[in-house]
């Protein structure tokens, strides 16, 4: 028995919805997530030595860190909501299509 399945085209809408969200994320919120990792770095880096914060490695390093790590949590949330969206779109434009036959209600 072979159904035909919309799975495909949901996976299309999400990777759609994702890549939409990745440019998004690129043009809008790059900028700020650097800057505000590396504030969050910065302020762990003063946690961990001491207030008056020297440019050592080790605070370079916790920088950094705080920079990498704001871009690949906003990135992420970006991508996953682009996928929702995305999702949402192709059930949404999937709901009012009429409903295929199948091969085995077309062969009766």
């Amino acid at each position: 028995m072979t159904t035909t399945s919309s799975k495909p085209q949901n996976k299309t809408f999400a990777l759609v919805g994702a890549g939409i969200g990745l440019v998004a994320f690129l043009a809008v919120a790059l900028l700020p997530s650097i800057l505000y990792g590396g504030y969050a770095g910065l302020l762990l880096a003063g946690g961990i030595v001491g207030t008056p914060v020297q440019p050592t490695y080790l605070v370079r390093a916790l920088v950094v860190f705080g920079m990498v790590l704001g871009v690949t949590g906003i990135a992420s949330l970006f991508a996953v909501l682009g996928a929702v969206a995305g999702i949402a779109v192709g059930a949404l434009t999937s709901a009012g299509s009429p409903a295929r036959k199948t091969d085995a209600a077309s062969k009766a």
